[in-house]
């Protein structure tokens, strides 16, 4: 028989509430942040950071902006403390920024925290005690009012200790731990019984941080219990509502926001995601879904490269490449119709009507990621992708019928090497195909004289031969196709021409596309010189080739 069997587990309840308004709230400014990146992500690590990384975390996050950082749980490690006492001695909590730390509503353990914390400016004792339903009666087998009195108790104590230091500025938050499995008329009891204790005021609010230590539900459910709650708790200008969601169920930033829209204040979590379990709500996935709704969230994020190699090096977890907004590979294309629509979106692109590219939710240049990283080729690709990289790396504006031509060319080297090619390597098979053929025809000089028609006179050298070629006509190119149709005894027909300037300035230089018709056969011509008509020239002479090296050996 399989042991997977859906049939032992239940569907969360419904939360009864009437004209819920969430659904039609939309996020118009950014949440009270709060990194727990050196507690809650410390503690699920295999290996918890050392002092020094902790430091260097620290710091960044004081970089990106946060103005709340809890920084651990000192009454349960000896390194979670030396870590408190060295941002206090060593001055490294800059005046705005309010450190946060975590302890169990026990007497013992809140001493050590207040000691911990001695000479701090400013600080916020983080307690908590297990309220959930499956926790009261599986685990502690206490009622509920068991449960409210190691709450208050807890309150009480920490009162009582932080009266003894003026000096320093104290805030209470308190976390009913796994509220999503706690009833919440249950919640809001607890709750109203712990402000009552602290007694907050509008401008020393308590913070009440409503955690989905484990996710439990769908995000709209999420919602309904934060707009539920704070509709029926007592005191509500004196509170901060806090989120603190996990992403057991993959929804931890859906569920942050959805409980932003339903009423709470302030959020928990941690830089990429990481935490117990499936790990915390993504801090940068959730501020960069409001900047790419044009809100400011408040986090300076812009260099994410250094964001990466922090917490890659503290955290020792590689960073997964397809991870919202900072994976390697998010803004990555190798769809050729992706791609084609990616260079055509970037081209449309002006300041007045903000930032709008098919494909690219927000631009890539504002987490300092380069453009480089948007379109890559492999055996996918198409010629979108490759005609982008071409005229971003090297300046070269291919038309559009030598786009579907080196695109197969491109595609055919993917697949002999099965892999992408580099674009270094893209540019090279260009070179080979188009500009550096051993048996390319081209000038050795020219002379152009313009008398009613144009008179062409060139040397043409091609594998070591040189010729001269005489000719007048409608302009250098009908002069020189004139001469190559009696050299090759048969009409050369230009059938696509496109040029363009490849540089600006005293050093430009020309770059021309051909495509010639020569009896059944077409023929591709690519030259790049200094001037337009040598561009021309030598973009014919390169197309007819083959067909000259042909008539060649015919001719011996």
């Amino acid at each position: 028989m399989s042991a997977f069997d859906h049939t032992k587990y239940r569907p969360f309840p419904q939360v009864e509430i009437k004209d819920r308004q969430w659904p039609d709230k939309t996020i118009t400014q950014a949440p009270i942040w709060c990194s727990v990146d050196l507690r809650d992500g410390n503690q699920a690590l295999v290996d918890p950071m050392t002092v020094e990384q902790k430091k260097r975390l620290f710091t960044l996050l004081v970089k990106l902006g946060f103005k709340q950082i809890e920084v651990g749980f000192p009454a349960a490690s000896q390194p979670d403390f030396d870590f408190v006492r060295a941002l206090i001695e060593e001055n490294m909590i800059p005046d705005d920024v309010t450190v946060q730390v975590l302890t169990q509503a026990r007497e013992h353990l809140i001493d050590r925290t207040i000691e911990a914390l001695a000479g701090v400016k400013q600080a916020i004792v983080h307690i908590y005690n297990s309220t959930s339903k499956v926790q009261r009666e599986q685990v502690f087998r206490m009622s509920r009012q068991e449960i409210i009195d190691i709450a208050v108790s807890g309150v009480q104590l920490v009162k009582e200790r932080v009266e003894k230091h003026p000096e320093t500025q104290w805030r209470l938050e308190y976390s009913p731990e796994s509220f999503t499995g706690t009833e919440l008329d249950f919640a809001v009891e607890i709750c109203d019984a712990v402000v009552k204790k602290w007694q907050p005021t509008q401008e020393n609010k308590i913070i009440l941080n409503l955690p989905a230590t484990v996710e439990m539900s769908t995000p709209n459910i999420f919602a309904d219990q934060i707009e539920w709650f704070g509709r029926h708790i007592q005191q509500r200008d004196c509170i901060e509502i806090s989120l603190h969601t996990h992403n057991d169920r993959g929804c931890g930033v859906a569920a942050a926001e959805l409980g932003l829209m339903a009423g709470a204040d302030r959020v928990e979590g941690t830089l990429m995601g990481n935490g117990e379990r499936t790990g915390n709500m993504d801090v940068i996935t959730l501020a960069m879904n409001l900047y790419s709704q044009g809100v400011d969230p408040k986090l300076n994020l812009a260099d994410v490269k250094e964001i990466i190699e922090v917490v890659e090096e503290c955290t020792q977890i590689a960073v997964h490449p397809r991870h919202p907004y900072v994976g390697e590979l998010v803004y990555t294309a190798f769809s050729g119709s992706h791609q084609d629509a990616i260079k055509k979106s970037l081209t449309c692109q002006t300041p007045e009507d903000g930032w709008n590219v098919a494909y690219l939710p927000i631009d890539p240049n504002d987490l300092g990621c380069s453009y480089e990283a948007v379109i890559r080729i492999n055996s996918q690709s198409g010629k979108g992708g490759v005609a982008y990289v071409l005229e971003n790396d090297y300046g070269l504006q291919l038309p559009r019928w030598l786009q579907v031509e080196f695109a197969k060319k491109v595609q055919a080297r993917t697949e002999s090497l099965a892999r992408e090619l580099q674009r270094k390597e893209i540019w090279e098979t260009f070179e080979q195909a188009y500009l550096n053929k051993a048996d390319k025809a081209e000038l050795v000089s020219y002379k152009l004289e313009r008398n009613g028609s144009d008179q062409l006179k060139a040397v043409v050298r091609q594998q070591e031969e040189e010729w001269q070629l005489e000719a007048s006509g409608k302009g250098s190119l009908h002069a020189l196709s004139e001469a190559l149709k009696e050299r090759l005894g048969q009409p050369v027909h230009i059938t696509e021409y496109s040029e363009h300037a490849l540089t600006s300035g005293s050093e430009a230089k020309a770059c021309t596309y051909l495509q010639v018709q020569v009896g059944e056969k077409a023929f591709t011509g690519v030259a790049i010189s200094e001037d337009t008509v040598s561009a021309n020239l030598n973009a014919l002479l390169a197309a007819v080739s083959p067909v000259l090296l042909a008539n060649k050996a015919k001719v011996a």
